[in-house]
């Protein structure tokens, strides 16, 4: 909400200030998001999907972030600012780097959310309790090794343009 709030006063309102002050308040909102998920499972909640996704959150906000912003940013800026269309990569070896480098996002992402998972495991000190946390993390590993051998085949088989 609080990043497109923040387009929309840059763009929609031209309201710069404003909206950079709401685009700084998404990691806030992370943080208080994380802090909510451990005092739950401290009271004694048991962890659900919906813990574990607070965790997925933080990692996938903190590696992918900036650049989502980023790409928000320059389509909001082409509809409402006047300004460039985006570039789209969509084939060769540009394509390919682009793949391999959202996928290192996507690990990191995984070590972020996971080692949150872990350490919530740790300081919860109750397997029972926190078991769905640990389903996700396999999950998560399962979809990160699937995007592995998508974005990697990139690599070895370049998508060429159709003539």
């Amino acid at each position: 909400m609080f990043v497109l709030a923040g387009l929309c006063s840059r763009y929609v309102w031209k309201k710069k200030k404003l909206g950079t002050f709401l685009l700084i308040c998404t990691p806030v909102v992370d943080l208080i998001l994380l802090i909510v998920t451990v005092i739950d499972l401290k009271n004694g909640a048991v962890a659900t999907t919906i813990h574990g996704i607070a965790a997925v959150y933080i990692g996938v906000s903190i590696a992918f972030g900036h650049r989502m912003i980023q790409w928000a940013d320059g389509h909001f800026n082409y509809r409402f600012g006047n300004g460039d269309k985006p570039v789209k990569i969509k084939y060769g070896k540009a394509h390919a780097r682009k793949e391999r480098e959202g996928w290192y996002r996507h690990l990191l992402s995984l070590f972020i959310g996971g080692g949150i998972l872990i350490i919530i495991t740790l300081y919860i000190n109750n397997y029972a309790q926190t078991e769905s946390l640990m389903r996700i993390m396999l999950l998560w590993s399962l979809i990160v090794i699937i995007d592995f051998v998508i974005s990697f085949s990139y690599t070895l088989f370049p998508k060429k343009q159709k003539v």
